[in-house]
């Protein structure tokens, strides 16, 4: 099913000049979000006004636009990526719904049919192409099952690699978007492809978000027609960078590692949970750079949007889909654990002389995007019943509204598989909850679904989570944090509910 005429119904319409609950016009949004950024590599955090807000300190990175950025903007200090992976992220983004709920439930690959973003579902596009909006999309989605659809071949994969992971998206899977400028995934960072709205695939030989930015600015300029200029317009650009790899200058512009190259590891990976003995280490200024480099095309969106003079009455929403660990805690995997590296992601959102620039330790879970979007526009009404995630947009109003007491923590992995390999479930392999004090993560056992690791942290007297606390040694908190957990999980219809995993210690009644 595509967005038809049933699920128009479902979401509903408003009037091009109906006005939004704060006496506008609904603005305009843009929504960038570069894969794998880090809240914690944002400078700002070491400025004045910001290094007060978190009790961590700020990779020493140079994100000179970032920083100005942050200062005219609501900047959350805790949101959450509440499954830390791209393909999970991007389900639970543009439908509101937790992964299970989303149909994205693990790394999108062709040996994992039973992950691929539904097609049924009322995506955020939906709804603001139903409301009266342009919708385009730019860069990396990653959030469908590749099929053998390659339009120029047809019946075909659009690459050969086994599993395939890469993929075109036929335009009844676009949910709303008109405007299309994009591939499934794809990690070559200096010659990048794109299938554009027509199916036409364009191969490019420079750095991606370079490319990426200026396909967004060729759209807010309007460059032959791309966009319904009597619209407002909803645009997502989702680069890849600083998605590994990051190893050489093939991954990042040589201006951005010079800035890094000369200066101590010690000095770069200032986290003292990290062991600067791993392979990876050196990688990091690679890491760093494309920061950097996401910063300065980032820079180049916003200055267009205020020469353009659409400044005003755009929002402009920075984020990520989830962080990158980059050698701390002694894992070589950058996502899909709770380590605030990975779970904690950037979320800063610009709304001038409407949004009144704040940093606020508000819990967004990544569910909660999509409700409060709509919300920031003045959409609240259209808001899909299918969504499991909270409106908070009055928060960002400073209107005073119950807040959350925990974000759900998420571990997927593959489940059982056919002769073939093909996966055909999959396994919830850990669950917990991130609250404004403690971290909590229970990993079981396949088999017996009996605990095999718990992992439980003091975030206020220990940041970088350097010591695991035993929950047998703090059966009161543990307590707490499960019952927590329980409210989440069955608010999610999780698994772990469904199937009433460890109800000895999880109060689901």
């Amino acid at each position: 099913m595509s967005y038809s005429k049933n699920k128009s119904l479902l979401i509903g319409s408003v009037s091009l000049l109906a006005l939004s609950a704060y006496g506008q016009k609904h603005p305009n949004v843009i929504y960038v979000f570069p894969d794998q950024f880090r809240n914690h590599a944002l400078g700002f955090w070491n400025e004045t006004g910001f290094k007060d807000k978190v009790n961590f300190t700020a990779d020493p990175v140079h994100t000179p636009n970032l920083n100005r950025f942050a200062k005219e903007s609501f900047v959350l200090s805790s949101a959450v990526s509440n499954c830390p992976l791209s393909s999970p992220h991007r389900g639970m983004l543009l439908t509101g719904m937790y992964p299970d709920g989303s149909g994205v439930t693990l790394n999108c690959n062709s040996n994992r049919p039973i992950s691929s973003l539904k097609e049924d579902a009322i995506a955020i596009s939906d709804v603001f192409n139903n409301s009266g909006y342009d919708c385009a999309y730019i860069g990396k989605l990653h959030a469908d099952f590749p099929t053998p659809d390659d339009p120029e071949n047809p019946g075909h994969y659009v690459e050969e690699a086994k599993p395939v992971w890469d993929t075109y998206t036929p335009p009844e899977r676009r949910h709303g978007f008109n405007y299309w400028y994009s591939y499934g995934t794809f990690d070559v960072h200096k010659q990048p492809h794109y299938w554009d709205t027509k199916g036409k695939r364009h191969e490019i030989k420079e750095w991606s978000p370079k490319h990426e930015a200026d396909k967004a600015i060729e759209y807010l300029i309007n460059k032959d027609n791309a966009r319904d200029g009597e619209k407002p317009f909803f645009l997502m650009v989702s680069m890849n960078p600083p998605h590994s790899p990051y190893s050489s200058l093939e991954d990042c512009m040589e201006e951005d590692y010079n800035l890094y190259k000369d200066i101590p590891l010690d000095q770069l990976l200032i986290r003292p949970n990290v062991d600067l003995k791993m392979r990876k280490a050196s990688d990091s200024r690679f890491y760093f750079a494309s920061v950097t480099g996401v910063d300065r095309e980032f820079g180049r969106i916003l200055a267009t949007l205020k020469d353009l003079g659409l400044d005003k009455n755009t929002i402009v929403i920075f984020a990520s889909d989830h962080g990158e660990t980059m050698c701390s805690q002694g894992t070589y995997d950058p996502k899909n654990s709770p380590y605030a590296e990975s779970l904690n992601i950037p979320f800063i959102v610009r709304y001038p002389d409407k949004i009144k620039p704040h940093v606020d330790n508000l819990l967004l879970s990544t569910p909660d995007i999509m409700p409060t979007v709509l919300g920031l526009c003045g959409l609240n009404d259209n808001i899909p019943t299918s969504v499991q995630g909270q409106d908070f947009s009055a928060v960002f109003y400073r209107q005073k509204i119950k807040r959350p007491k925990a974000a759900l923590y998420i571990q997927n992995m593959d489940g059982e598989k056919d002769t073939d390999g093909i996966v055909k479930s999959y396994f919830p392999s850990s669950r917990g909850v991130k609250t404004d004090r403690y971290t909590l993560a229970i990993y079981i056992d396949r088999d017996t679904k009996k605990i095999t690791k718990t992992l439980l942290f003091d975030d206020k007297n220990d940041p970088y989570q350097l010591m695991n606390l035993d929950i047998n040694q703090h059966p009161k908190i543990f307590k707490e944090l499960c019952k927590q957990m329980a409210i989440l999980l069955k608010n999610a219809n999780d698994p772990w509910f469904r199937e009433q995993i460890l109800s000895e210690l999880i109060p689901y009644k």
